[in-house]
């Protein structure tokens, strides 16, 4: 029997669009945030090295990790115009979503031989992991339009973020409990190898197996995608002609474009300190012993996830009665507080602080951010593109947010000097986000009337 068409705005397709964070985040929790970063350092600090001799140069840790994933980036940026161009003129974007989801999963799974002595085999994985894990997303964020209703789509888009950031928990509390207490799992020391390097190496196998099952829920109900009437030639040259035309219809919509450009500035701050907090913890935090950094590194994440669980749903309430704009100003406001805070961080229970106010701001401007530039959209079955030119404005910001980091980090040699160059971004995004509603045409007003 074939499978029915999905309705949109049915409650099945939008539970099914928002589970694919359930199964994607487990990547930006474990990997990005949890489990490798301290990985990373305890590799080094084995050895009782800093820098690594790479690409014919020495460099320190922090900056080279920093370096790569500005380089992931720069190609995410190259990627997801080109791609989301091709993906609507064929109707396919779920075969690219599949694609970049198992890339992604796959090289999640290869970090479990991420070593120095096979440095560019794991940054390798490593680059490859960031590339699945955000082009698949960028082409699942593409889909909400296409699923939802205006009306449906902060709260749509919260919970999705809300069921990523619990089942990332889940699988991360299983990996905590593996990595502290290996024995229990039958991981014991091995050729040098302590068991809880070895136990590391295993989480990251784990997230790459949940990605892939979980995701499978997903690609069942999601359509295929909408096929655009137009010329099948020249399929790649016509993806960066859809790109050129998203950016020419942005000249006529005044809100969609200042929008676009306060999102520029301030994401690129919020995806640095997310990529970068647990380095930063991880270096710059005077931990009692390698022992309690590990735990100590896991618990502040985990609080953070928790808590951002409960921020991702008081924003979305706030965006009701206080519209959408002037909630991400706010949330902007306490960005910056937050970046002052942490250049005074120095003790662990000053880090479990920063990393409680961290989750309860950081969910709520990712999704509230999501939703609000939906419904800025023109009328127009040209999602993809368009959620594409979103993607490539944040994908660049990082690559910017990223590489100064890296560098402040490195000239300075202290980075915390970086995280007050960040708190600059969130500043001038909060006063582009007050220029957004600013002189209003006939053609933008029904935008308010959806909590804009």
């Amino acid at each position: 029997m074939a499978k029915s068409t999905p309705i949109k705005g049915s409650k099945k397709l939008l539970n099914a669009w928002a589970f694919y964070d359930w199964a994607n985040s487990t990547y930006s929790l474990v990997i990005s945030s949890a489990i490798f970063p301290i990985f990373y350092g305890a590799l080094f600090r084995v050895r009782n090295i800093e820098k690594v001799a790479i690409f014919g140069n020495e460099i320190a840790r922090a900056p080279l990790i920093s370096y790569v994933t500005s380089a992931a980036f720069l190609f995410i940026a190259l990627c997801i115009p080109l791609l989301s161009g091709i993906a609507d003129y064929l109707g396919n974007k779920k075969t690219f979503l599949k694609f970049f989801c198992y890339l992604g999963a796959l090289s999640c799974i290869g970090l479990y031989w991420f070593s120095l002595d096979n440095i560019y085999l794991g940054l390798t994985c490593y680059f490859f992991g960031l590339v699945g894990f955000w082009v698949s997303m960028a082409f699942n964020n593409s889909y909400l339009p296409d699923i939802a209703f205006p009306e449906q789509q902060d709260r749509i888009s919260a919970k999705g973020f809300s069921l990523g950031y619990i089942g990332s928990v889940v699988l991360l509390v299983f990996n905590l409990a593996m990595v502290m207490r290996p024995e229990l799992f039958g991981i014991t020391d091995d050729l040098g190898e302590a068991a809880e390097i070895k136990a590391m190496k295993y989480s990251f196998i784990s997230v790459g197996v949940w990605w892939i099952i979980f995701s499978q829920y997903t690609f069942f109900h999601l359509p295929k995608g909408y096929k655009r009437e137009g010329i099948r030639k020249n399929i790649v040259l016509n993806g960066f002609r859809e790109l050129k035309a998203v950016w020419r219809q942005l000249g006529g919509e005044i809100k969609l474009r200042r929008y676009l450009g306060a999102f520029f500035v301030y994401s690129m701050a919020v995806q640095t300190v997310m990529l970068i907090a647990t380095f930063f913890g991880e270096e710059e935090i005077n931990w009692g012993s390698d022992s309690e950094r590990t735990v100590g590194l896991i618990v502040s994440i985990l609080v953070i996830q928790i808590v951002a669980v409960f921020g991702a749903t008081f924003t979305a309430m706030a965006s009701k009665t206080f519209g959408n704009i002037k909630t991400l100003i706010v949330v902007n406001i306490l960005w910056v507080l937050i970046c002052v805070y942490a250049y005074f961080v120095v003790t662990p229970t000053d880090f479990y602080i920063a990393a409680g106010c961290v989750g309860v701001i950081m969910g709520g401007i990712q999704a509230l951010s999501r939703s609000t530039y939906s419904k800025f959209l023109p009328e127009t079955t040209d999602t993809t593109s368009f959620f594409g030119f979103y993607d490539v404005a944040e994908k660049i910001g990082i690559v910017i947010g990223t590489f100064m980091y890296g560098y402040v980090a490195q000239v300075t040699g202290n980075m915390r000097n970086a995280i007050i160059f960040l708190g600059l971004f969130f500043l001038i995004g909060m006063f582009m986000l007050t220029r957004v509603e600013k002189k209003e045409n006939a053609k933008e007003k029904p935008l308010v009337k959806r909590g804009l």
